[in-house]
Formats: C-alpha cells, sequence, structure tokens
C-alpha cells in the first residue's frame, strides 16, 4: 500500500501543475498540454500486460522496484525538460517522454503490488488486497493534488521534479530488505486463456468504470451549470465515501464473494448517479455522489476475485493487469463520449445515462453469479 501511495501520489503532483507549467513557462495551448499530460495514460495502458507478465516471470518485488526506479527516471526528465526550456519544442518532447516513463513505472507498481499482496496472503484475501491497494491509489491521487500545488507555489516545477525522483528511491529503499517472493517456476499460461478469464469481469468493472469517469470528468460541471458553489466537493464526497468504505468493508467481497458484491454494490452506484442528474438542491447532487463512491468501491475488486479465480495461478499477476487495462479504457473513452451526451442533452443527461451503462454491470456479475452455480 505504501508503495503504491508513493507511486500514485507523485502522478498526482504532476498532474495537478503541469498544465500550468505547459502553459505559462512553455507558452503552449491545451492541445500539447493534453498530449504530454495524456502520455502517462497512454504508456499505462501499453505495458499493463507486459508489466503483469514480468512480476508473474521475475518476481513482484523486482516489479515494483523496477517500476519505482522507472518513476525516479521519469522525474530526471523533468529536470532535463527544465534545463530545456529556452528551446519550448524540445523541452515539451522531454516532458512528453518522462510521462511516458512514469506511465510504464505505475504499471509495473500497481501490479506488482495486487500480485505481491495476492501471494503474500492468499487468494482467499484477494478482495481485501485489492479493496486496500486501490485505496492508497485514490488517496494518494487526493493527496497529490495539495501537496503538488504547494511544492510548485515554492520552487516551481523543479520541486515538482526533484520529488519525483526521491520519493521513489526512498520509498524503493525501505522495501529492499523484504522478503521477496519468487517468480513462476512453471511455464506461463498463454495469453489467450488469461483474456478468457478477464474479458467478462472486466466488461463489468468498465461499465461501472465510467461512474467514476463522469464524477472526475463533469461533477463540477454539473455545480457550474447548475449555479451552485463549492463543485469540487462533489469529487471529495465520492472518494470520501470510497475511501471509507473500502476500510470498513473491504472484507464483503471476500465473504460474500466477488460477484455477488459487485451486483449489489453497482446497483448502488447507478442510483447514485441518477440522484445527482435529477438532483435539484447541492445537498442532494452531494449526497448521490457520496453512494457513487460508496458503489464503485467494492464494485471493482468484487469483480477482481472472479479474475483472481478464474486467471491460471502462474499467471495472475499478467491477469491482473490486463484487468487494470479494463478501468484505463473505460476512464479514455468515458470523456468524450459522455462529454457527447452533455452537448446533446445537457450535463445532466450525463450522470442519467451513466447510471445507465453501469447498471449493465450487474447483467454481467449475475451472469457470472450463474456460471458459476452451473459450473459447481
Amino acid at each position: 500500500m505504501a508503495v503504491v501511495f508513493v507511486g500514485f501520489l507523485i502522478a498526482g503532483m504532476g498532474i495537478t501543475v503541469l498544465p500550468i507549467h505547459v502553459s505559462s513557462d512553455l507558452g503552449f495551448g491545451t492541445f500539447v498540454i493534453g498530449l504530454i499530460t495524456g502520455s502517462q495514460f497512454c504508456a499505462s495502458l501499453m505495458t499493463r500486460l507486459w508489466a503483469g507478465d514480468f512480476a508473474d516471470r521475475k518476481g513482484p518485488k523486482k516489479a515494483v522496484i523496477l517500476g519505482l526506479s522507472l518513476a525516479a527516471a521519469a522525474g530526471a526528465l523533468y529536470l532535463a525538460s527544465l534545463i530545456t526550456i529556452s528551446q519550448p519544442v524540445l523541452s515539451a518532447a522531454i516532458l512528453v517522454a518522462g510521462r511516458g516513463v512514469l506511465g510504464a513505472g505505475e504499471s509495473l507498481i500497481i501490479t506488482g503490488s495486487v500480485a505481491w499482496g495476492l501471494a503474500t496472503v492468499g487468494s482467499q484475501h484477494s478482495g481485501k488486497v485489492i479493496a486496500w491497494i486501490g485505496t492508497a491509489m485514490f488517496g494518494a491521487l487526493a493527496a497529490g493534488a495539495p501537496i503538488g500545488s504547494a511544492l510548485f507555489a515554492m520552487q516551481g516545477f523543479a520541486a515538482i521534479a526533484s520529488a519525483t525522483i526521491l520519493l521513489p528511491l526512498l520509498m524503493a529503499a525501505m522495501i529492499a530488505p523484504l522478503e521477496p517472493v519468487s517468480g513462476r517456476s512453471s511455464p506461463s499460461a498463454s495469453r489467450l486463456s488469461v483474456i478468457r478469464a478477464v474479458w467478462l469481469p472486466g466488461l463489468g468493472s468498465a461499465f461501472a468504470s465510467l461512474g467514476y469517469g463522469s464524477i472526475l470528468a463533469f461533477s463540477s460541471l454539473l455545480f457550474v451549470d447548475r449555479q451552485w458553489a463549492d463543485g469540487w466537493l462533489a469529487v471529495t464526497s465520492f472518494a470520501t465515501a470510497l475511501v471509507a468504505s473500502r476500510i470498513l468493508l473491504g472484507h464483503l467481497p471476500d465473504r460474500l464473494g466477488g460477484p455477488f458484491t459487485a451486483l449489489v454494490f453497482a446497483i448502488v452506484e447507478a442510483i447514485g448517479l441518477v440522484t445527482m442528474g435529477l438532483a435539484s438542491q447541492p445537498i442532494v447532487a452531494l449526497a448521490g455522489a457520496a453512494l457513487v463512491g460508496f458503489g464503485y468501491s467494492l464494485v471493482f475488486p468484487g469483480f477482481g476475485i472472479a479474475v483472481v479465480r478464474a486467471a491460471p495461478s502462474q499467471s495472475r499477476g499478467m491477469a491482473m493487469g490486463l484487468y487494470s487495462a479494463c478501468l484505463d479504457v473505460a476512464l479514455a473513452f468515458s470523456g468524450p463520449a459522455l462529454g457527447l451526451v452533455g452537448d446533446v442533452a445537457g450535463l445532466p443527461a450525463i450522470f442519467v445515462t451513466t447510471g445507465g451503462f453501469v447498471s449493465l454491470s450487474t447483467f454481467v456479475a449475475l451472469f457470472i453469479i450463474r456460471r458459476g452455480q452451473a459450473g459447481s
């Protein structure tokens, strides 16, 4: 959890201040800003499967240390971009490379950490592993924004670069004495068998993750559209409910079964989204955002348990990497697709429509449950 927190803390710090740096210091517009920030997510998506396979072959500890090393290398590229700041095009190109390296590092950190947790405590606690590591990720992204803004205000982008170098190296030194988990001794399962294990729970997770994407991209705009103040509270309500639920109820997927837990909590998430879309008062919209966070909190680990149990044991890292990629795909495509809905039907329609898509994950959960009952 600490490794994941550090890995995503530096990502959160950069996301907050990069647009300001690229705009004010380099003089570029929104297209270049989007290119630089988006390169991280593209690299993360492209390396998920490889990172999981690396964790399976070489062991989760080596994957995590390599991921932390790549994160520190990304910080070094940040510094290199500052050295060439008098040549904005070259500086921006180095930033693209830095964000890409960071994205690859994050793939190794998250898949290696999940694989390490599963190997350490056993698959019977897979729901807690996925939920608690996810809590560290969301908490780090939330903390990264104010920390990154404070560092940038004090020393500019150089402070972000320095922190991106130092924090991963310190974390690598802390975990170096830990006992490693060996990589697989048997041949790896075929990628086709891994895909077969992942695609159905991954589809359910992708549908549910659209709610997360709509909160991030459009909740503050909904408050502006309704002329309500403090739109940032919607994201805070979502994140607070999600973290609290995972801390207090993270054991439920292991106890009740992953698909059943995903089914119940996806219904709650869909209700929260519809509540936001139909809300006439800000307090109702905030309550809806909290329901979305509460519901989404255990949908992802719930479907994740189905992946762990269906995937070949020697390729669980690869399976979890591919499963995490389903979240990346959902977030990548939800913004423009839901934005089109908003252009046509208005911002409230985004949340009602997303609630409908999230509800589709309940059918996926039901299918997995019935298939499991038929198999038994």
